[in-house]
């Protein structure tokens, strides 16, 4: 279904796409950040803080945790400083880079289980399916975040991937 390869390409995709949201927020105030636009989780900051502690939940699902809640508290509100956020970021987009590096194709087989945030039943699921899920949601949160961006007048890069540097896709 997917490969090793795959996953490589759509980690240096997901560091790129976060690099350029961060650097076109850098452009913005706190108060810009936090405003209200409207989207599922209000703010950029907000959706952005959402990503990032909805990668370490999956990626953790991902690599066996099965109740990664229990040290790992998914928060809207923190990290509230940007910069703390900024650097937190880039050590998880580097996690998330680590991991796909150290990927072989038979490392996506198999099956994830997890017990959800909301305490119901244990889900089980195809490995590759979970994987897909990480970069997906990554991208449409990325999608919102853009949008809101832009909307505030900052200017994020392109988000098609034949856009991509080619020193990011790795050729």
């Amino acid at each position: 279904m997917i490969s090793a390869d795959y996953c490589r390409v759509l980690a240096r995709y997901n560091s790129w796409q976060n690099t350029s949201l961060v650097t076109a927020a850098d452009g913005l105030t706190d108060s810009q950040r936090w405003a209200d636009q409207g989207a599922f989780f209000k703010s950029a900051a907000a959706t952005l803080n959402h990503l990032y502690w909805a990668d370490a939940l999956m990626l953790e699902r991902i690599k066996g945790n099965e109740r990664p809640q229990d040290t790992i508290t998914h928060s809207l509100t923190e990290p509230s400083d940007w910069s703390e956020f900024k650097s937190l970021r880039a050590a998880r987009d580097a996690e998330i880079a680590d991991w796909a590096d150290s990927l072989t194709d038979r490392d996506l087989r198999g099956t994830v289980a997890w017990y959800p945030l909301d305490g119901s039943e244990r889900i089980e699921m195809s490995k590759a399916i979970c994987v897909v899920h990480l970069f997906n949601h990554q991208t449409h949160h990325r999608g919102q975040i853009h949008a809101m961006l832009t909307a505030l007048g900052a200017a994020p890069e392109p988000t098609d991937i034949p856009a991509m540097p080619q020193s990011a896709t790795g050729a």
